[in-house]
């Protein structure tokens, strides 16, 4: 329950996807869990791990999301917090998910704290747009997904110090793929 005391606001279906359309300046996403189980991703995941190739238009819907933000001069950034060596999810993601992105215009940069101790950051993954709104997404242990929760009047200068925190830790995707 949010600390003041009010019910929390979880978000779903439209009105999670009502952030990335409405977002006006920036969106940016911290990453802290090694592994993911996102229903949706089962099967492209398990193709991977297969060693299929990769299905041709392989996250369209969501490079059109990145290059119309991109077009309309809005920044999405992720740092990605890693720790070698890379689990099958995140090689996934280095593999098949994260060129795209990144060729679509999304700034996805990498931390790499397998040879260093965490500079700060928290063990939260979250969303903040416009430097304003914060959106935690919460799993459970396997990497599933419980929910992603509002939150309600966050202390946004600990947001934005955990994301500068990050990206000063970092360095671009393209940078740590080489």
């Amino acid at each position: 329950m949010p600390v003041d005391g009010s019910e929390p606001v979880f978000l779903d279906g439209d009105d999670w996807k009502a952030y990335f359309r409405n977002f006006k300046q920036s969106a940016f996403r911290l990453e802290v869990h090694q592994v993911y189980t996102m229903p949706g991703e089962a099967e492209t995941f398990s193709s991977f791990l297969a060693g299929e190739p990769k299905p041709d238009g392989f996250n369209g819907t969501w490079h059109q999301t990145i290059r119309g933000h991109a077009a309309a001069g809005r920044t999405m950034t992720r740092a990605k917090v890693v720790r070698r060596p890379l689990t099958d999810y995140s090689r996934y993601l280095f593999e098949w998910c994260l060129p795209g992105n990144v060729d679509a215009g999304e700034n996805y940069r990498i931390v790499d704290l397998t040879d260093k101790d965490n500079p700060g950051l928290p063990e939260q993954d979250f969303w903040m747009f416009d430097e304003t709104t914060v959106v935690h997404l919460n799993y459970r242990p396997d990497g599933t997904q419980i929910n992603r929760e509002l939150i309600q009047s966050p202390n946004i200068e600990k947001y934005l110090a955990w994301r500068d925190l990050a990206l000063s830790n970092s360095i671009p995707f393209s940078g740590y793929r080489a």
